[in-house]
């Protein structure tokens, strides 16, 4: 079957400057379908949701499918060759055995063409009829290939049945439709690693080139002398790797990875994986493609397409306007058992109570300082306000190429009691800010 998926994912969408985050690589591989034939149960989701575009979108999709496995198997005269068979279920309110495994391309194309849409999801029924298209004799491997678009609606729990057909030793592979699948679930029902065996197709015109791809992939041969060369943008450093589940990860440098496995999928399906912990090491907010680029290579010349996520930036500048106190180093020597230590004089400066503020500043430009000014002033039940206090805050200007967010913290207000007793208090503050450069030479 060949590299059936690749992969690769992050943990996080967003993080801060400074912070990290995790990457997956991940790959599965199968035997060779020619000198290692498969069964192959196709179960295709025909609910009322399918009507339309969707369920003529994946009826093209299955029948590339058909095809891709009959010409791979050489297959002639619209036949599936070298003992490989396809069947077929669907299934809505309840599941229905289509057509039993088959070597008929015409067979299994008017099948297709026979499904009409309606009816509810029933994702443990279908599961039920899948494993019963299955020979237990067949020495076969056996594969489902599961599509739907949909939430379970009626039925039994389908992560049971799932279970049950991995536990016979059958491939499960699970393609879902939109936004709003629970990808939780097809990970669930799916053969491990997840991210080799669930594709999430957002439109009905992409169902077709992911059928296509996974027909094209279990039709290739097992993979041996795997290495990948994982190349980060400079932004990017690798700071930890995990040992991988299979092979050997050398780091060649900060930004340079490099993954070696002898052999994937040489008799039976095989998914392996490999985690790194990687910190991003620039100063400037954004989006940023984590890859620079990634090669993959083996002896079977299969062709591996990783994703290439990208993470976003924060990079907003934190300034305290009060610092805290410095604290005393009080330290104990050797055997000491009792030090006296004087912390020295200290002038009481905060009286009554302390209202600390913070605020940010949006996008702030490259080299220029920004003056901020809060007013707070105090109102009474009447609605007459009386000033309380006013700060003046220059902020220093960041070197960023782009545009920057900085935040303003610590910043503190004494407001004593008048009446020398506690009670609710309310206040207003104001904030005016602007530039104090505007492209003047100092």
């Amino acid at each position: 079957m060949g590299l059936n998926i690749s992969n690769k994912v992050i943990d996080k969408n967003t993080i801060e400057c400074g912070e990290d985050f995790f990457v997956t690589l991940s790959l599965s591989a199968s035997p060779d379908i020619k000198s290692n034939p498969a069964d192959i149960v196709l179960m295709l989701d025909r609910s009322s949701s399918m009507g339309g575009v969707p369920l003529e979108e994946a009826k093209l999709g299955a029948k590339s499918f058909i095809d891709i496995i009959a010409k791979s198997t050489d297959g002639t005269q619209g036949e599936i060759g070298n003992c490989s068979k396809i069947g077929m279920v669907s299934f809505s309110t309840i599941a229905t055995k289509d057509l039993p495994l088959t070597t008929s391309v015409a067979d299994l194309n008017l099948a297709i063409d026979a499904l009409g849409a309606g009816g509810n999801t029933n994702h443990s029924d279908a599961f039920k009829k899948a494993r019963e298209l299955f020979d237990p004799q067949s020495q076969n491997n056996k594969v489902i290939v599961m599509f739907t678009d949909g939430n379970t609606t009626v039925g039994s729990d389908p992560s049971l049945e799932a279970k049950a057909a991995r536990d016979e030793g059958i491939i499960v592979y699970c393609i879902g439709l939109g936004s709003d699948i629970d990808a939780d679930a097809l990970n669930d029902w799916a053969t491990d690693p997840d991210s080799t065996h669930v594709s999430i197709a957002p439109n009905p015109e992409d169902l077709k080139q992911i059928f296509e791809n996974l027909a094209v992939n279990i039709s290739k041969p097992g993979a041996t002398n795997i290495v990948i060369e994982e190349f980060l943008n400079e932004e990017f450093n690798i700071v930890e790797v995990l040992s991988p589940t299979s092979g050997n990860a050398t780091l060649i440098n900060n930004n340079v990875l490099k993954w070696t496995i002898p052999e994937l999928g040489k008799t039976s399906n095989e998914g392996t994986s490999l985690k790194f912990r990687v910190e991003y090491v620039g100063n400037s907010s954004g989006v940023f493609p984590v890859n620079k680029t990634i090669q993959y290579t083996d002896n079977e010349g299969n062709i591996a397409n990783f994703a290439n996520p990208e993470i976003t930036i924060n990079c907003t500048q934190v300034i305290p306007v009060n610092p805290c106190p410095t604290p005393r180093n009080i330290t104990f020597n050797g055997c000491q058992e009792y030090i006296e230590y004087d912390l020295g004089n200290y002038t009481l400066s905060d009286l009554g109570r302390i209202l600390e503020l913070s605020l940010t500043i949006k996008n702030i430009c490259p080299n220029k300082r920004v003056a901020v000014a809060i007013t707070l002033n105090e109102v009474d039940d009447q609605g007459l306000e009386t000033k309380r206090g006013m700060k003046v805050i220059r902020v220093p200007a960041h070197s960023s190429i782009v545009c920057e967010d900085v935040k303003l913290t610590n910043i503190k207000f004494v407001l004593p009691e008048e009446n020398g007793q506690l009670g609710k208090r309310k206040f207003v503050a104001s904030v005016i800010l602007n530039y104090i450069d505007n492209n003047q030479a100092c």
